[in-house]
């Protein structure tokens, strides 16, 4: 035995002997104690019932596991006990002795004689011991008692230290006797014949009994099976008995202190199963040292013990009382108690005892799958077939559980066939370690730190591993370098993304969320995460689910393999373009997330065919993109280059989704790492919007509405968010949803790539025309710029690319809608806003329109910008968001086939039509009005009036400063040439006419349209015509009121202007609604054939007014008679200022006939006198004239 340094129960496997030097595993396992077993002892030193008693177990005895029988074998147990039990009489007749019951027919018996028959229970030593503690029926059955007495659990029923000692050498004598060898060939002969390895061993040398051991799981023969798991429990119940185990463990059983017999202490000798024991917690404690000669021994004894729970001595008798009360029903052999334990680890009822003896045996699993008889067996051929252990693996690798696993899961995620057995197993261990930190040496090593510090008393359950992943997200500590890579190895070794089942924390504490939200998933199905994370911060979502998944996802996110899913679609594009290696094979050299940033590179930037990802990957990658983008510690880039940036200006955005949209907002500020990230994926959110989840749920009710088309497709392309922008002010848009979208336009304005659809429409163009600019609104307004001036300089080919234009132009609308969407515009009324429009909210454009209404009070440098946007917009009224909205009805039903520069004379046009809609009116006087205040804001007057502008109105103009509104004098000025340019005979450019006669007649229906008037005339407006000026709508009531009052006005600027209107009035009947509405039947009958304008048609109405013999009606002759007496007063109050003046007087005049007469008459007066006058004065001398 001492000469091999080989083992019977305990020494190199036969799995692992045979592939290195053949059946030389027989002749390693030669020194097996329980090779001198013979059956010819039990013979000599026992009667027929004993050795029945050896081959059989007592049937109501629970403190022996049998081994799985069959009703037939359970039967026949049960006759050979009750047979045993009862005196056996010879037949009648004959003297031949009885066949013994267990005897199988056709079968040579070997019988002993029965003298000298030795019982345990009949020895003095141990007597009193037997008749104590063990039952009645197992007296004469020698291993019945020896199982009883070594099996004790009770304190009070220790037995004394004689007995002990005759335990101990009735087991050595068991073990050492070579006559065993042969009665095992008797009682296994059957099973000889059909192991063939065993039949050939030499006899005599023990090699049978050990080749017996060695195949004990596929022994058919129930005899036989009964013989050898007798045999193995007696070696396996003390060290010492193992022959081999000794001389490999003698000095670590020394060094490590495990002797389990010390001087003074009362001790069962035969018990040395605590030995081993002391020896495993060594092996599998990282701070002690066991040989390697003595590691190997203590794994083969756990790997032969794997079977049968029994055989790890000190694992039964801590855990015989949690057996009973967790697997009383579970049958023995093939680990299938140990798996049954290991599955009640972490119950409350479960011993403390136990649960370390488990705990023990499961991190020897984990240094050596073969400990676990289950998973050896049921994965022996997937290991074979996937050479998951290959013979140039150090055995030390190739054993670890890890190594098993990560091999056995490469081939399952790359699409090979595994067992289902085997991924049954695999299931059950991955699940084991996740439950478990102890049984990672690594997280023991590396994470122990944290663990005292943070995770203490989360032992089970998985809690503690759970509560590390919540340190490496960083939500309460953090983690170090290597507990960090410890825990990311650990993922992917049990790779719960596979099977959300394996943890066991995420799967308690989300049953409920997946037996609603996800029930239509089949159970263990990988979507089911998915699942989980398209509910988070839903409303089935808990909130202990939602922090035990993110902690999980947090290091799946890490590695893109961990999404199995992801990486069945994607592992052929990976390996195309990113190089990518196996799935158990990790590259130290790539950053966390480097794969999964080179697949959404391909999914969304490159164009060149060969270089796109397949359909299927890309969809993928949109569904992970989807869901990461609700936590921005799901990117480990982001996370890793912005960890500075987030402390510094996010600290307090703890919401789902504000920490991205902080460092968006913070974009112009971040760090050059970080800024370029968060660009890349604001970016990528500009192509596909439904990335931002948040914001795709709160907008579903739009998107369903408005937009379902878009949200379908596969390709988004920037559309979706285009048409939420669009629809952003429809009653089915709530809050979140519009605080998101303009979000996302508010973060587009600080980089034009952010837009996906302008980028892509304008990218040469940017290059060529604007280079080197970033923020989308210069890039705007460079654009702009080019058309405006190409359109206005009549440039045959437009610099700016038709599709460009095209979106120039939604940009330009879409910056309308609200003033933070032109930054320039924002900064310079940021203060006008707090101070005047503190209570209007953002969008809509309502900021801007208060302002437009506070402009008299504004800042001058606000008050500049406003006016030039107003400038743009009266340009180009489709610019203008709230008329745009207002009359978006109108619009259509009157102005469709208008080209976008005339919306607002068009809607001029139909102002006063029947069926336009009362806002819409109401909107167009405001702008008519802005517009009259200054004639730079009028573009069609301004064109038409060009010339007229300097040539009659340049004194207004120079007294006007620079930045200062002309408040209506220009208009003012061109409103009297017309009125005067008849008799003065300065007219106005017929274009110009025609728009300063539509604007007079405008303002004489509504005196708001006339800025100087309400400058001027306030204060009498409200004392004498408030009742009119209080109207609902205007028709010029308040103008003839003042005319009436003209008497009453007392401030001559008022006055002035007053006189103004008369004087406009007779310039042409239309500018004077109450008259024309008075007298239009009158100009119909009367003055049908005289043409509108220059004061022909008033005139004809005064002709007619001094014709006696023409009738006029009433309201018209006495309207026209007030303007009569309004005219001479106007005369008297404001006396012509020249020639010109008195002549148009005299020429407008009623008495303009009798007026002229009297010019007549002096002038011929003034000749005559001259005439005769002349030479009375002046006489001439005849000699002068003949000179």
């Amino acid at each position: 035995c001492g000469g091999h340094n080989k083992m019977a129960a305990c020494g190199r496997g036969s799995l692992v002997l045979a592939a290195a030097d053949g059946r030389q595993w027989l002749r390693a396992l030669h020194c097996m104690l329980a090779t001198t077993m013979a059956l010819t002892f039990l013979c000599s030193s026992l009667c027929i019932e004993e050795a029945q008693g050896i081959l059989d177990r007592p049937p109501d005895s629970k403190k022996v596991e049998a081994p799985d029988l069959s009703p037939v074998q359970q039967q026949q147990q049960l006759q050979l006990q009750q047979q045993q039990q009862q005196p056996q009489q010879p037949p009648q007749g004959q003297g031949k002795p009885p066949v013994p019951p267990f005897q199988v027919q056709g079968r040579p018996v070997f019988q002993p004689p029965r003298k000298n028959i030795w019982r345990i229970s009949e020895d003095p030593a141990c007597r009193e011991d037997v008749l104590r503690v063990c039952p009645k029926h197992t007296w004469q059955n020698n291993f019945a008692v020896l199982e009883c007495l070594q099996d004790l659990r009770e304190a009070d029923d220790e037995i004394s230290s004689d007995c002990n000692h005759l335990l101990w050498n009735y087991k050595l004598n068991l073990t050492t006797d070579p006559k065993f060898e042969a009665a095992a060939g008797e009682v296994c002969k059957t099973t000889l014949g059909e192991v063939k390895d065993c039949a050939e061993q030499e006899p005599g040398k023990g090699y049978i009994i050990s080749c017996l051991i060695e195949h004990r799981a596929n022994i058919t023969e129930y005899q036989c099976r009964q013989f050898i798991s007798k045999m193995t429990a007696i070696i396996f119940s003390d060290y010492q008995l193992i022959c081999g185990f000794m001389d490999s463990c003698k000095g670590d059983i020394n060094q490590l202190k495990c002797g389990s017999i010390r001087p003074g202490e009362k001790q069962d000798v035969h018990s040395q199963g605590e030995v081993v024991s002391c020896l495993e917690k060594a092996l599998v404690n990282e701070e002690k040292i066991v040989s390697q000669n003595c590691k190997k021994a203590i794994l083969r004894v756990a790997e032969l013990s794997s079977d049968d729970f029994h055989l790890d001595r000190h694992l039964y008798l801590s855990c015989r009382d949690d057996r009973e009360r967790f697997c009383e029903d579970v049958q023995g052999g093939e680990g299938r108690v140990y798996k049954c334990l290991f599955n009640h680890k972490f119950e409350d009822a479960m011993s403390d005892q136990c649960r370390e003896a488990l705990t023990t045996r499961q991190k020897l699993i984990a240094q050596d799958y073969k400990v676990s008889y289950s998973l050896a067996k049921a994965c022996k051929n997937d290991l074979r077939k996937y050479r998951c252990n290959t013979d140039n693996l150090p055995r030390a690798r190739e054993a670890r559980l890890s190594y098993l696993l990560l091999c056995l899961e490469s081939s399952v995620h790359r699409g090979r066939q595994v067992s289902g057995e085997c991924q049954g197993e695999m299931l059950d261990y991955r699940r084991m370690l996740m439950e478990d930190f102890s049984l990672s040496p690594e997280i023991i090593l590396n994470c122990r730190t944290e663990i005292e510090l943070h995770c203490s008393g989360l032992h089970r359950k998985g809690r503690t591993l759970h509560c590390l992943m919540r340190l490496g997200r960083g939500d309460k500590g953090s983690l170090g370098q290597n507990c960090q890579q410890a825990l990311q190895t650990l993922i992917q070794e049990t790779d719960p993304g596979a099977d959300y089942r394996i943890d066991r924390a995420l799967n308690e504490a989300c049953e409920s969320v997946i037996q609603t939200a996800c029930k239509h998933i089949r159970n263990g199905d990988p979507m089911i995460l998915s699942c989980l994370m398209e509910h988070l911060y839903t409303e089935k979502m808990v909130e202990e689910c939602e922090h035990r998944l993110l902690e999980l996802q947090y290091f799946i996110s890490r590695d893109w393999k961990l999404d199995p899913v992801l990486y069945r679609k994607c592992q052929g594009d990976a390996s195309r373009l990113c190089h990518t290696q196996g799935w158990n094979q990790t590259s130290e050299m790539l950053p966390p997330g480097a794969v999964f940033s080179c697949l959404y590179r391909h999914a969304y930037r490159t164009e060149e065919q060969g270089r796109r990802l397949s359909r299927d990957c890309r969809a993928e990658i949109q569904r992970i993109l989807h869901q990461r983008a609700l936590d921005v510690k799901m990117e480990p880039g982001l996370q890793e280059r912005c960890i500075i940036d987030l402390g510094k200006w996010c600290s307090e955005k703890t919401d789902p989704g504000q920490e991205l949209e902080c460092l968006q907002d913070h974009l112009d500020d971040l760090a050059v790492e970080c800024r370029e990230i968060v660009g890349n994926l604001t970016e990528l959110e500009s192509e596909d919007i439904q990335i931002e989840a948040l914001l795709m749920r709160a907008c579903d009710p739009v998107v369903q509405i408005y937009c379902h088309e878009l949200a379908d497709n596969q390709i988004d392309s920037g559309d979706l968010m285009e048409c939420l922008v669009q629809n952003k002010h429809q009653k089915e848009m709530n809050e979140k949803c519009a605080v998101g979208v303009t979000h996302f336009q508010l973060i587009q304005m600080k980089d034009f790539r952010f837009s996906y659809k302008f980028k892509m429409a304008c990218k040469e163009d940017v290059l060529k025309l604007c280079p080197n600019i970033k923020k989308k609104v210069d890039v705007v307004f460079c654009l702009s710029t080019t058309v405006r001036n190409d359109t206005l300089q009549d440039n045959k080919e437009q610099r700016v690319s038709i599709k460009c234009r095209k979106q120039l132009r939604v940009e330009e609308l879409e910056m309308t809608e609200d003033i933070r969407l032109e930054p320039e515009l924002y900064v310079s009324c940021k203060t006008d806003i707090d101070k005047h429009c503190p209570n209007i909210q953002f969008g809509n454009a309502q900021v801007v329109e208060c302002l437009k209404d506070a402009k008299k009070f504004l800042s001058n440098h606000c008050h500049d910008k406003i006016f030039k946007l107003q400038e743009t917009e009266m340009s180009d009224p489709e610019l203008d968001y709230t008329l745009m909205r207002v009359c978006k009805q109108m619009i259509k039903r009157y102005c469709s086939d208008s080209d976008s520069k005339n919306v607002l004379q068009c809607l001029k046009q139909n102002k006063n039509a029947e069926l336009m809609d009362p806002k819409c009116k109401q909107m167009i006087t405001k702008r008519q009005i802005t517009q009259n205040t200054d004639y730079r804001l009028n573009p069609v007057l301004r064109k038409a009036c060009k010339a007229d502008i300097p040539k009659f109105c340049q004194s207004v103009l120079n007294t006007v400063k620079d930045g200062k509104e002309l408040e209506g004098q220009v208009v003012a000025c061109l409103k009297m040439k017309y009125a005067d340019q008849v008799l003065k005979g300065q007219r106005l450019s017929s274009d110009c006419e025609d728009q300063i006669r539509m604007i007079i007649q405008e303002s004489a229906l509504d005196y708001r349209l006339d800025p100087q008037l309400q400058i001027h005339c306030t204060k009498e407006i409200n004392s004498l015509c408030g009742e009119e000026a209080a109207a609902q709508e205007q028709t010029g009531q308040v103008e003839e009121c003042l005319k009436i009052n003209l008497l009453k006005i007392v401030r001559e600027a008022c006055k002035r202007e007053v006189l103004n209107m008369l004087q406009e009035s007779k310039a042409d009947i239309f500018v004077d609604p109450v008259l024309h509405a008075a007298c239009g039947l009158d100009i119909r009958h009367h003055c049908a054939s005289i043409l509108p304008g220059k004061g022909r048609q008033m005139s004809c109405l005064l002709e007619q007014l001094e014709d006696k013999t023409v009738r006029l009606q009433p309201d018209c002759k006495k309207r026209l008679q007030d303007r009569q007496e309004m005219w001479s007063y106007a005369a008297k109050v404001a006396p012509a200022e020249g020639f010109k003046d008195l002549a148009y007087q005299v020429m407008t005049s009623p008495s303009k006939n009798y007026l002229m007469g009297l010019l007549a008459l002096g002038v011929c007066v003034l000749f005559l006198l001259g005439m005769t006058c002349g030479r009375i004065t002046k006489r001439v001398t005849r000699e002068l004239k003949d000179r």
